[in-house]
């Protein structure tokens, strides 16, 4: 039967005169019987019949997998696969198999010494790989590579032989699932330790053809997304201007349209933060430290702030950057160790939680100052303040039993009022996956209801519903309490509002997502589980080759540092290119880690560290031809003539004020706001008194007190978060041995 169905698959292959049986299915690599011997095309393939017994042994011979001829004509990819997979399946042990993927090794031809440069390595491979590509003059594929590993070299070999000499169009069509039933030593290629090599360097024979084709057909290269690269002999900012097409604006602005935009001077000017002025590092240090101040910070801060603050660090230990899980944590440390203020660089729902947490520690008479005399807002914020989340929860309030997971990037007195409806915990990006598989765990006939956040509601139920193809036993390493069936159950139960996002993970959808296939498809990509649910299914395919992570500011920032590290322990010539899935004003913490571990440890190789910026086409702005106004200000540019605008009307999209994605109410957070209020403490006077962080006295519908209601769902959540900061959300949910506390659960019982 097996023959049978083999020869479906190619027709062409010769047959057994014997016993006109298709013998395609056992090619073997050595022997070769006395009664069968098929006419198949010119390959040093050995076959038998599958009716044919005890066939003959012979002696060694070179690999067939790079015996291609490239005088014959070109056999179809497919066939060649057919071949190579039904080469390794004859042979039974492990043994055997390795040693003929040694001999594919030795067998691939001698790789130029002149190829071995850092422009032709395959990303992402444990071992060195080098591959270079061409397009001979029948317009057929054709391509070379080598390694420093044997092993990884035959894998090369294997690949080479089946799409050495194809057409481009064969080369596209590939995916790694073609190669699926391909087992070379032991273990498919399917299992993860094989996915980084089959998978990376198909990825980039894929996209160096690409660009072959579009260098044949005349078309001008695409221009890259600006970025930064950072070494240990420095920053480089890397990009060129794309032509700026401007178009008249009703009310006589000009609109400049800056599409894919590679602004080489706003990561100039990065790198300058990157390296701030001494005087004004001391100035917040003397400031700080005389009055006591503690200092926390969200990742997204401007890049001139986040680097005086990093600089800062070193001379005053109360300075803490992070994302917004831990922010209201370091808070508390902070009042422990005797700081009298804390001055908070986030939007308000974050100086809000520092002020709650510090009132339920005990901290009432520590003062906490935001850095603007005017709503520090938040789109996500917003969303879950509005009539249509609140019409979400009065539907989970009449599904018992309910619980409401809100995303910590929401107000206060929100999370009262929602708290007062239906049962809530807080959750972030790090820890909502684990929160809810805990929350069916215990009661697996609840109703789970997430908001406000529509992009990550979505991509949690695709990231359950991969989960329900899992094995039992893949899924109960993750988590011990569940399974197929309760995956399965658990996504008829989970609901998420379809109607709230971040403004600027929002600018991740297609366009984007289709220039990093184009351009960036090789590289480490990393993403917000905010972002739009295409980003985060490419994010999600780097993942499982090893080339990926999908998670919080924080889990990215780890992402790239244990990346960097496995280059340090190899010391070996390597340009890690990573591209950045989150605001942008997370490039200071990155370059302070890069540096951090740069200089940590004698290393020989030249190793550098690429940060790239994704930009979407939404980056438009309007500037007056007069001057700019505000945030949206230009600068002259002589070389090109043109106006740098921020983005969209109030600092988004790509410019000197953060970047690419880049949110404006951040940005709102300046040093010299932060110098004011600190030179301003005490407010005796209260002349900042629209500078501190609101602690609400008012009441709850129900009339409970706002401050107290509005805590719980946060309490909640640091019950239940007994660790913090794995490096991805899926090696979180191994770590899901929290339990949800007694009083969410009596709570979540009896308001069914």
């Amino acid at each position: 039967m097996e023959a049978v169905a083999l020869s479906s698959r190619f027709p062409n292959a010769a047959t057994c005169p014997t016993c006109n049986h298709n013998p395609i299915s056992h090619l073997l690599p050595l022997p070769r019987s006395a009664r069968c011997r098929p006419h198949l095309p010119a390959r040093p393939l050995a076959v038998r019949c599958l009716h044919t017994p005890n066939p003959i042994p012979a002696a060694p011979r070179p690999c067939s997998a790079v015996a291609y001829d490239r005088a014959a004509p070109p056999t179809p990819v497919g066939h060649r696969l057919g071949l190579l997979v039904d080469e390794f399946r004859s042979l039974p042990e492990s043994l055997d198999r390795v040693k003929r993927l040694l001999a594919c090794a030795s067998s691939l031809p001698a790789f130029p010494e002149s190829d071995r440069v850092p422009a032709n390595r395959v990303m992402g491979c444990t071992a060195q790989v080098w591959l270079s590509v061409a397009m001979d003059g029948l317009g057929r594929m054709r391509f070379a590579a080598d390694s420093d590993s044997e092993i990884t070299k035959g894998f090369c070999a294997c690949l080479i032989s089946v799409l050495d000499g194809a057409l481009p169009e064969e080369v596209l069509g590939m995916t790694p699932d073609d190669f699926g039933d391909l087992n070379v030593v032991g273990l498919s290629v399917r299992a993860p330790s094989r996915v980084n090599t089959w998978h990376n360097l198909l990825i980039s024979m894929q996209k160096r053809t690409k660009a072959l084709i579009a260098k044949e057909e005349g078309r001008p290269p695409v221009e890259p997304f600006p970025s930064l690269i950072i070494g240990a002999d420095g920053i480089e900012a890397k990009g060129s201007y794309a032509e700026a097409q401007a178009h008249p604006y009703p009310d006589g602005f000009v609109v400049h349209v800056f599409q894919y935009l590679v602004l080489i001077c706003a990561c100039e000017i990065w790198a300058m933060f990157l390296s701030p002025d001494g005087s004004k590092i001391q100035e917040l240090v003397n400031v700080l430290r005389k009055k006591k101040i503690g200092v926390v910070a969200h990742f997204y801060m401007d890049p001139e702030v986040q680097g005086i603050l990093t600089a800062a660090q070193k001379l005053w230990p109360h300075i803490h950057i992070s994302d917004s899980l831990v922010m209201a944590d370091s808070a508390v440390k902070m009042a422990e160790a005797g700081c009298d203020y804390i001055t908070v660089l986030g939007v308000d729902f974050m100086s809000e939680n520092v002020r709650a947490i510090l009132d339920q520690a005990g901290f009432e008479k520590v003062g906490v100052y935001r850095m603007s005399s005017d709503i520090i807002g938040c789109s996500l914020a917003d969303a879950a303040a509005s009539p249509t989340y609140m019409h979400f929860l009065e539907a989970a309030s009449n599904s018992p039993p309910s619980l409401h997971v809100i995303y910590i990037n929401t107000s206060l007195e929100t999370k009262a009022y929602v708290h007062e409806l239906v049962p809530t915990i807080t959750c972030t990006s790090s820890n909502v996956v684990k929160t809810i598989l805990q929350a069916f765990a215990q009661i697996p006939y609840l109703n789970v209801w997430y908001g406000p956040d529509s992009y990550m509601g979505a991509n949690i139920v695709e990231l359950f519903r991969q989960m329900a193809d899992m094995t039992d036993e893949e899924i109960s390493r993750i988590h011990q309490d569940h399974n197929r069936d309760s995956i399965r159950s658990l996504l008829s139960r989970l609901f998420y509002y379809q109607d709230g996002n971040c403004i600027v993970h929002h600018l991740f959808g297609h366009e984007v997502v289709e220039r990093i296939k184009e351009l960036y498809c090789d590289a480490f990509l990393t993403a917000h589980f905010e972002v739009p649910g295409e980003m985060f299914s490419l994010a999600m395919e780097a993942k499982r080759r090893g080339m990926g992570i999908v998670g919080s500011t924080q889990n990215i920032l780890d992402f790239i540092k244990a990346q960097l590290q496995e280059a340090l322990d190899r010391d070996v010539d390597d340009h890690l290119q990573f591209v950045l899935g989150t605001e942008s004003g997370m490039v200071t913490s990155i370059v302070a880690a890069v540096r951090d571990l740069l200089n940590s440890k004698r290393f020989s190789a030249n190793i550098k560290v690429e940060i790239v910026f994704p930009v979407s086409s939404d980056s438009v702005s309007r500037t007056s031809p007069n001057g700019s106004q505000g945030l949206n200000y230009s600068i002259a540019y002589d070389h090109a003539k043109l106006a740098i605008v921020p983005g969209v009307t109030a600092g988004e999209g790509c410019s000197i004020h953060g970047g690419c994605a880049s949110c404006p109410y951040m940005k709102m957070n300046s040093l010299r706001s932060l110098l004011s209020v600190c030179h301003q403490l005490p407010d005796k006077d209260n002349i900042i008194h629209a500078y501190e962080a609101s602690r609400f006295n008012s009441s709850t519908p129900g009339g409970k007190s706002v401050a107290d209601i509005g805590c719980e769902p946060i309490l909640h959540m640091r019950h239940f978060q007994l660790v913090q900061g794995p490096s991805d959300i899926i090696s979180l949910l191994l770590q899901a041995t929290g339990k949800l506390p007694e009083k969410l659960i009596n709570q979540i019982l009896h308001s069914a």
